[in-house]
């Protein structure tokens, strides 16, 4: 198995949407998969049992198996613990203040509409294949936020590395970095996250924010070499069936 070095995206399906004062759910498909579906929680406030038992209801008459949230942190995970949702996947949380930025050793460029078969096959090299995105699910992330840079690293010649960054106001979030695991080793990780940093901090973010899962320790090193820290609670991916 090969070993990954990536950050999660979570893009929002918006098929349904259930609002409450304070948030959101989206309801759609994961990831191309039609009996599985996601649930996008985006919230000041958790929602109520009744709202998540809503999405169950609607979900299961849609004729989905089983159903995976987004990344949680630990206040949003309760009422999905009380509906009988489990933790599928707990991850990192990591926060870079965006002061001291490290070098960029390997040239990036904007990414192509005809780099986008090339994207899609290191993204299924660098992750496990239910976390992989397809096609639908990539447009999402770079979509997801108000502002977005999508960068790639060429190594003649091929592609060897790209990653999605997204700012919304003042927070930037790095979507999705993925390194070919064949291509790991050469500071490719590293350039393409000071690149994705030194945007965000022309642009006058204050922070970025990345998430990673617990066992995966080089993506886990690359951002820690970056600068990046650890915040004191992490995330979790839940998830039921249906």
């Amino acid at each position: 198995m090969p070993k990954r070095r990536g950050a999660y995206a979570w893009p929002a399906m918006p098929e349904d949407t259930l609002r409450w004062p304070g948030g959101w759910a989206r309801l759609g498909p994961w990831r191309g998969h039609t009996d599985v579906a996601y649930l996008a929680v985006g919230a000041r406030r958790p929602p109520s049992d009744e709202i998540v038992a809503r999405c169950i209801r609607l979900l299961r008459g849609k004729g989905y198996q089983s159903v995976v949230t987004n990344a949680l942190g630990p206040a949003e995970t309760l009422p999905f613990v009380d509906a009988g949702f489990s933790v599928r996947e707990r991850l990192h949380l990591l926060a870079h203040s965006l002061v001291d930025l490290p070098p960029i050793q390997n040239s990036t460029r904007r990414a192509r509409p005809s780099d986008r078969s090339g994207v899609l096959e290191i993204d299924a090299r660098a992750f496990l294949p239910f976390w992989r995105l397809d096609d639908e699910s990539m447009t999402s992330a770079i979509d997801a936020t108000p502002a977005t840079r999508y960068r790639v690293i060429d190594v003649d010649p091929r592609l060897a590395a790209y990653a999605i960054t997204g700012r919304a106001g003042r927070v930037g979030y790095l979507q999705r970095v993925a390194v070919d695991p064949e291509m790991q080793g050469q500071g490719l990780g590293s350039s393409i996250v000071a690149d994705a940093l030194r945007w965000l901090r022309r642009h006058r973010a204050e922070r970025a924010l990345v998430n990673t899962q617990m066992d995966n320790a080089p993506a886990l090193g690359l951002y820690q070499r970056c600068g990046f820290e650890e915040m004191p609670t992490g995330l979790c991916v839940m998830s039921r069936a249906l």
